[in-house]
């Protein structure tokens, strides 16, 4: 669990869900001894504290909200990296999508699901899907991304929103807003979303979010090597109902010139991790062999990088250590590993394995319950691949979570309104009949 830092206290009371009156009320004390534990001004007892993470975790995972402070819904969600963002608080998952198997294998491998994951949301009216306070999607990203234009260039296939499969994917979410008018939205994508197409496409999804749907939207690019020892570089759109003075750029983020290094997510193969099967094997944890590089695959990156950088071209294999910090990890990591290849000594480089990548991209981390990867690695890599970093978006949640509520509090405070009103205007239309 935890620790009783002041940050730690501070997530545990945010992520339990509960006032500072209930939390003074249920544990004995006084509402300013409360505020002094959530400023970290003092540190509760620990009976406080394990109170408090029997509030937040049970058997190790996030404790469904009883009275959440705001309901969302995960759209295209992988394995459920928005999700643990927006549970962390203090919110509930009352409907999901994702139309990968081997995703939604994960997914409910981590989460307990009260309510059916969707599969194809194209094919879902979206009259189908419950009302939420928020909107959670990560559209999938290849068909802007830099990597998906080039290859589908090459191959003349479409990319964008010319791309029938998964660039209009972003309108499913957008019909879904239209429909249900949730308070805010937070939309994932790749950095080159802003760039593609000379701008156009960006303009297109601004065009339907401000000027059709009426939010109010502010987005930023984020690189994730601050918060995980990995450069990748994420657009984040976030979206309200109503003008709260949201403002992406006041969001604190850590120097990613002075974040982590990969030896924080390596197995450190010295006995001081226990034994992860299929993972690592033995009472030192070592990294199984067949993660190492095969002799004739190892020998076809050294000639292929060779051959690239003749023609001057950037291609070419990632090859780190513990005091590196690695590429984008992407969802062709399967193939060959080329991004991110760990040094071994005597020995040729080895990929990440599965538990590695878990980590790379925040899903396991220290206090943070063990994700669990019930499937393959081929599959796995594809999905953490293809995933948001998860304390990226547990920051992002945070900043947003006083906008959202006030954008709730308003639209509670005029439903007061028209009930007060209500009985007036009904004698009103009794008159003028």
């Amino acid at each position: 669990m935890l620790a009783s830092g002041s940050t730690e206290i501070s997530s545990l009371i945010e992520r339990s869900g509960l006032s500072k009156q209930e939390i003074a009320a249920r544990t004995g004390y006084n509402i300013r001894t409360v505020y002094r534990w959530r400023s970290g001004e003092t540190a509760p007892k620990k009976t406080v504290t394990d109170w408090l993470s029997k509030q937040v975790f049970v058997n190790g995972r996030y404790r469904p909200a009883e009275r959440p402070a705001f309901t969302f819904i995960d759209l295209f969600a992988g394995v459920g990296g928005f999700r643990i963002g927006f549970e962390s608080i203090g919110g509930r998952c009352i409907f999901t999508s994702e139309w990968d198997s081997p995703c939604r294998t994960t997914y409910h491998a981590n989460f307990p699901c009260t309510h059916p994951v969707a599969g194809d949301i194209t094919a879902l009216p979206e009259e189908e899907i419950p009302a939420h306070d928020i909107l959670l999607a990560g559209f999938p990203c290849q068909p802007f991304s830099i990597a998906g234009v080039s290859k589908k260039n090459a191959l003349g296939m479409k990319h964008g929103f010319a791309d029938a499969t998964q660039g209009t994917l972003f309108f499913d979410a957008a019909r879904i807003i239209a429909h249900h008018r949730p308070a805010a939205f937070l939309l994932e994508n790749v950095k080159n979303l802003v760039s593609h197409d000379r701008g156009n496409t960006f303009r297109v999804i601004r065009t339907t979010l401000e000027e059709e749907l009426g939010y109010h939207i502010d987005w930023r690019v984020i690189n994730a090597k601050g918060f995980v020892p990995q450069n990748r570089e994420r657009i984040f759109i976030v979206g309200f109902r109503e003008n709260t003075g949201f403002d992406f750029s006041k969001l604190e983020i850590p120097d990613p010139d002075n974040g982590p290094l990969l030896r924080s997510i390596l197995h450190p193969q010295d006995g001081s991790e226990p034994e992860d099967p299929p993972y690592t094997h033995g009472p030192k944890g070592k990294v199984g062999p067949k993660y190492t590089l095969t002799p004739r695959l190892w020998s076809y990156l050294k000639d292929y990088a060779v051959k690239h950088k003749v023609r001057g071209n950037g291609f070419g294999y990632g090859l780190v250590g513990p005091d590196d910090t690695s590429r984008t990890l992407s969802a062709r990591y399967y193939k060959d590993g080329s991004e991110v290849l760990v040094r071994q000594y005597k020995k040729r480089p080895r990929r990440l394995t599965p538990r590695e990548c878990a980590r790379l991209m925040g899903f396991d981390a220290p206090g943070r319950p063990r994700f669990e990867i019930p499937v393959s690695d081929t599959q796995a890599y594809r999905q953490f691949g293809n995933a948001v970093v998860v304390p990226v978006v547990e920051t992002i949640a945070r900043f947003m979570r006083p906008h959202i509520l006030s954008v709730m509090a308003n639209d509670r405070r005029q439903a007061e309104l028209d009930l007060e009103y209500a009985p007036v205007e009904e004698e009103l239309q009794v008159a003028s009949a």
